[in-house]
């Protein structure tokens, strides 16, 4: 029996089950046509069974789909890891591999507590955001900071009594540095956009403020870049923007063709850990971490981010949704935002959302909504008659 993420098996609907799938349409075993609006997870952002990704794995699997990194190495993992040295900022230049985004983040943050212990320090707070998620991982779901996904911390405060969450707010962010500066390992967040914490949305100047202060501490910044990586907030990465010390990728890497994951660091944390001292070494290793498949799909994906003006693509379907959607209003509507190739309706009740699911099904497109949150995030390459619908069931719902 599959148990299924995120739902009460005793009561959950049917799922549905999915035959066929390209570029942006999922085809189902009853013969319905669905147009993906969440990109599975946010991660298909070149749409289904692309001819490039497909024959890159392709051929691949001629050679090998996987050797262990412990003691080999192999030409697509050196090839990823040199591409993207090349193209992410400053000195974001050491790749650590792993099989998902929330292994990522739990290499990030023993980067962060082990770069301080191999310093002697005794630092031992971590600060992050309130309504952060970074995934369902025990250390993950610590630093996270929402009671919808991680009940396994109950209400025992003491339970998270090393972790420091605060609003995406300036002078809550000085004062968490005034009061926790000296005991900070790390400051951890999802940058300009929080995801599964209801697609949240704030502005440069705090990352800016926060780049600052932890300078100004000698704190670690991690940008858990996940979900907002390639081009999700409008910029490629938010770390082009305002540098973190360390950046955790995910979902996208692949183009949603496999689980893959790596966390970058730059050269003071890297130099953190080089030394002839073993017990200064990372000692870290999942399984999967460097697979030939991923890494090879994975350089594909980049290629074609690189040269078909995915940023381009990503500004066109922004564009749409502000002039579709900014004028429109309900009463039941508490706010709609946009951030490049997210859309949100955040509604005042969510019991308003209960049917929106099969509604969305039975116009043509596959949704998700959750909590208070009506979303979309579109595969990259969906042309304007696909976004229009999806754009179409969005309001239908409110008009019916």
């Amino acid at each position: 029996m599959i148990w299924y993420p995120y739902e009460q098996m005793k009561t959950m609907s049917p799922p549905i089950k999915v035959k066929d799938a390209r570029g942006v349409h999922l085809y189902t075993d009853d013969g319905h046509d669905l147009i993906d609006s969440v990109s599975s997870w946010w991660s298909v952002i070149h749409g289904y069974n692309h001819p490039v990704l497909n024959n890159a794995i392709e051929e691949q699997l001629k050679h090998f789909s996987h050797i262990m990194l412990g003691g080999l190495t192999h030409n697509a993992v050196e090839k990823l890891s040199a591409k993207l040295e090349e193209w992410l900022p400053a000195d974001l230049d050491y790749c650590f591999f792993s099989d998902s985004g929330s292994v990522a983040v739990e290499v990030a943050l023993k980067m962060a507590l082990q770069f301080n212990t191999n310093r002697g320090s005794d630092r031992n707070v971590i600060l992050a955001l309130e309504h952060a998620y970074h995934g369902d991982t025990f250390k993950a779901m610590e630093v996270g900071d929402d009671e919808d996904y991680h009940f396994a911390f109950g209400k025992d405060n003491e339970k998270k009594s090393g972790v420091v969450h605060i609003p995406t707010e300036i002078p809550a962010l000085e004062n968490a540095f005034e009061n926790y500066g000296e005991r900070l390992t790390c400051f951890i967040v999802e940058p300009l956009l929080q995801g599964a914490g209801g697609m949240r949305m704030y502005d440069i100047s705090f990352l800016k403020k926060a780049r600052e202060l932890c300078d100004k501490y000698d704190v670690l910044l991690i940008f858990d870049e996940v979900a907002t990586g390639f081009g999700r907030t409008g910029n490629r990465f938010v770390a082009d923007l305002v540098l973190p010390d360390i950046l955790v990728l995910g979902k996208a890497l692949t183009g949603g063709y496999l689980g893959h994951a790596v966390t970058v660091a730059n050269k003071k944390v890297f130099d953190g850990f080089y030394s002839d001292n073993p017990a200064h070494a990372l000692m870290h290793g999942p399984t999967f971490m460097g697979n030939a498949l991923a890494c090879s799909v994975a350089l594909k994906s980049i290629e074609l981010f690189e040269n078909e003006d995915y940023m381009g693509k990503i500004k066109h379907i922004e564009d749409v949704f502000k002039s579709e959607m900014n004028n429109f209003s309900d009463e039941r509507i508490k706010d709609v935002r946009c951030m490049g190739g997210c859309f949100c309706v955040e509604v005042r009740d969510r019991k308003t959302l209960d049917g929106f699911k099969k509604f969305a099904f039975d116009n043509g497109v596959f949704a998700r909504p959750f909590l208070d949150y009506m979303y979309t995030m579109v595969p990259y390459v969906i042309n304007d008659d696909e976004l229009m619908q999806i754009i179409c069931v969005m309001k239908k719902w409110f008009e019916r």
